[in-house]
């Protein structure tokens, strides 16, 4: 996990900026990856605008290694998550995959909850223990959850998508985002989407990020299931790039 302080000015904005703007007022070079600069992040993320699916995902794969690997929040995570929810509402994210006829948004909401998970409470509670001061202000890790409710606002167009893959990966982003003390009020609203959720997938990563949210929310909760039990890691599961693999 990396503990240094962010070089990167992330914007304090009520909505998440344009991605031309993030990618044209970042300075990449200077953020730190899981492989060394960011210098290469611009190439990758431009491709995800690129008509291509096959294109569209492995770029998404390479950025899931390049700034979230070992599940780490690196420098450079918080502007690249800004980049990707800049562009969920872009025409390339209607992209449909071949096959499986989802659009890309899917995978890009998914990569966008499996990053904030990453800095969620349930993980960051465990890294505390081992590492004090971990979310001291103006840390890597700390400077990336203050950016949850910009994210969020940037999600929450799609909690009633007309797709269901998107809609449901709309609501797990949502739940996980949700959990800054800013974005309070809408928790019972997403409560709502969540039991929908639980009623209706049967992916059990996603059904646990559910079952765990509205138990900590203080709802009323079925009982536990498989999916609860403690070695399960929603990560190992959901990584952002599971649901990248072939066919395509």
């Amino acid at each position: 996990m990396n503990h240094s302080r962010s070089n990167a000015d992330a914007p304090r904005e009520s909505d998440v900026p344009p991605y031309q703007v993030v990618l044209a007022e970042t300075d990449w070079g200077s953020l730190q990856t899981a492989f060394g600069s960011g210098s290469d992040l611009p190439k990758v993320l431009a491709r995800l605008l690129t008509p291509d699916p096959k294109t569209q995902v492995t770029a998404l794969s390479e950025l899931g290694e390049m700034v979230g690997h070992q599940n780490t929040i690196y420098e450079a995570t918080a502007p690249v998550a800004m980049y990707v929810a800049g562009i969920l509402t872009h025409p390339a994210a209607t992209t449909p995959r071949p096959y499986r006829n989802v659009p890309i948004r899917a995978a890009l909401l998914n990569w966008l909850a499996s990053t904030a998970y990453d800095a969620s409470d349930e993980i960051v509670s465990r890294t505390e223990q081992y590492f004090p001061g971990y979310l001291t202000p103006g840390t890597t890790m700390a400077s990336f959850r203050d950016l949850r409710p910009m994210l969020y606002r940037a999600v929450s167009p799609f909690l009633q998508d007309s797709h269901a893959d998107v809609r449901e990966a709309a609501v797990v982003a949502a739940l996980i985002l949700a959990e800054h003390p800013a974005l309070a009020e809408h928790r019972d609203l997403l409560a709502v989407h969540a039991r929908a959720i639980l009623d209706t997938s049967s992916d059990d990563p996603n059904r646990r990020v559910v079952w765990k949210a509205l138990e900590a929310w203080g709802h009323d909760v079925p009982a536990p299931e498989p999916f609860l039990e403690e070695h399960w890691d929603w990560r190992s599961y959901r990584d952002g790039r599971g649901d990248l693999e072939p066919p395509f």
